[in-house]
């Protein structure tokens, strides 16, 4: 535990590095194009737009609770899709980082530990673009929909909520960067799983959906799922304007806590084996 403790300060030594390598990754992202870093704007702004059309207003909402208006429905869906964008980013880039920097890896003093980190910061920040286009839509229905949830002090808490996924993509990013090396076949797993976690997390619906409170099996099922927690905390903060769950958010900071500590654990062991991998 005490060498798993150095690790971490290691990582935190090279935090000008991480900084440097996160830099690079978001200019290379956008170098080439017109509108460079406006893109981070606009596309989920685009993204909003294609869920209130589609979801809003071509199915619209079955669920009473946002009152048949398809505008906050579709408020209610970027709440959850902006952050789970970020999160499936991470975790598809975290499971390829190792041998996309295969030249990094092979160099004898290259901490390798920091590129899962620089992949899930680097998605950090274009989730962090994301933010004001949320709150803006927030806003617009505060505004123009008649009895839509308004903001509240619970917004203080969004912060809290981002810290909780970081540190749960953290752990996640991690086992999956270092088992991938060895299991490529995590890589294609890892796209239907992602897709099977999306549904099976309550982002187009909520836990107030009748299907869910009328079955005991379902409402447990979706609580032991991390990301259910961290998704109702948007939810809750920015939608609905509500208290966070503090206990099931605790319980999920604590088990990202602990996965990170076995993603980095089984990191350091399979570490020596990656150049020859790679």
């Amino acid at each position: 535990m005490l060498k798993l403790i150095n690790n971490f300060k290691d990582i935190y030594k090279y935090r000008v590095l991480i900084q440097s390598l996160v830099s690079r990754e978001l200019k290379a992202r956008y170098r080439g194009t017109v509108l460079g870093f406006l893109w981070s704007f606009i596309n989920p702004l685009l993204l909003m737009i294609i869920y209130s059309i589609v979801f809003g207003f071509i199915i619209g909402p079955r669920i009473p609770a946002f009152g048949g208006s398809p505008v906050l429905y579709a408020l209610f869906l970027f709440c959850g899709v902006l952050p789970w964008t970020w999160f499936a980013a991470a975790s598809i880039e975290s499971a390829n980082v190792l041998m996309i920097q295969g030249n990094l890896i092979k160099k004898i003093l290259f901490p390798a530990e920091i590129l899962p980190v620089v992949v899930l910061s680097s998605n950090f920040i274009h989730f962090l673009f994301g933010v004001p286009i949320l709150l803006l839509g927030k806003l617009l229905t505060v505004l123009f929909i008649p009895n839509a949830p308004g903001f509240s002090i619970y917004l203080v808490f969004l912060p809290l909520v981002m810290l909780v996924q970081f540190v749960f993509s953290l752990g996640f990013g991690l086992l999956l960067s270092a088992l991938t090396v060895h299991f490529r076949d995590i890589k294609d797993i890892l796209a239907n799983m992602l897709t099977f976690w999306f549904f099976a997390t309550p982002i187009i619906y909520p836990m107030t959906f009748p299907i869910i409170q009328k079955s005991a099996l379902f409402r447990t099922f979706l609580n032991l799922n991390p990301m259910t927690h961290i998704m109702i905390g948007y939810q809750n903060t920015v939608f609905y304007g509500e208290m966070i769950r503090w206990k099931k958010l605790s319980v999920t900071l604590l088990v990202g806590i602990v996965l990170v500590i076995i993603g980095y654990y089984v990191f350091d062991k399979l570490r020596d084996s990656f150049p020859e991998e790679v």
